[in-house]
């Protein structure tokens, strides 16, 4: 059974291990307390995990921004989506993020926007399960310092 809650400071050496199957890259642990330290104390900062069998297997982050045109409402930014590569294909990303859009539906969120790279197919599938999907107006861009 798979349960989603928020990441807490004892889930992140956990969540270092899925953030290098998702980047290729080691996470900075010292960099990570601290930051997600801050984190905990901004209310715009959502950071679910998914427990399977008690381990961490997936996790999501998703960012509250507040839209200055039309009605002013918030959007979503949806980042460092994944999903350990042992329960992959078992629903685990479906519920990460259907619980991250009613988190987002709860702020009133206009929208929900992701990037995702373009090697990720199978991340792709999913999404657009999910009601997600390329736009023919949007292009994402993304530029790195």
């Amino acid at each position: 059974m798979v349960t989603i809650q928020k990441i807490e400071m004892e889930h992140l050496p956990a969540l270092a291990v899925l953030y290098e199957q998702l980047t290729g890259e080691e996470t900075n642990q010292a960099k990570l307390e601290l930051t997600y330290q801050r984190l905990l104390q901004n209310e715009n900062y959502e950071v679910l995990g998914a427990f399977y069998e008690g381990e961490l297997a997936g996790s999501v982050m998703g960012i509250y921004c507040q839209d200055l045109v039309g009605e002013c409402r918030p959007f979503m930014v949806i980042e460092n989506v994944v999903v350990s590569s042992k329960v992959r294909r078992q629903g685990v990303g479906r519920k990460l993020m259907n619980q991250l859009e009613a988190m987002a539906r709860s702020k009133d969120c206009s929208y929900i926007i992701l990037v995702s790279g373009a090697e990720r197919a199978e991340a792709h599938k999913l999404y657009e399960s999910l009601g997600y999907n390329e736009h023919e107006s949007v292009v994402g861009f993304r530029k790195y310092l």
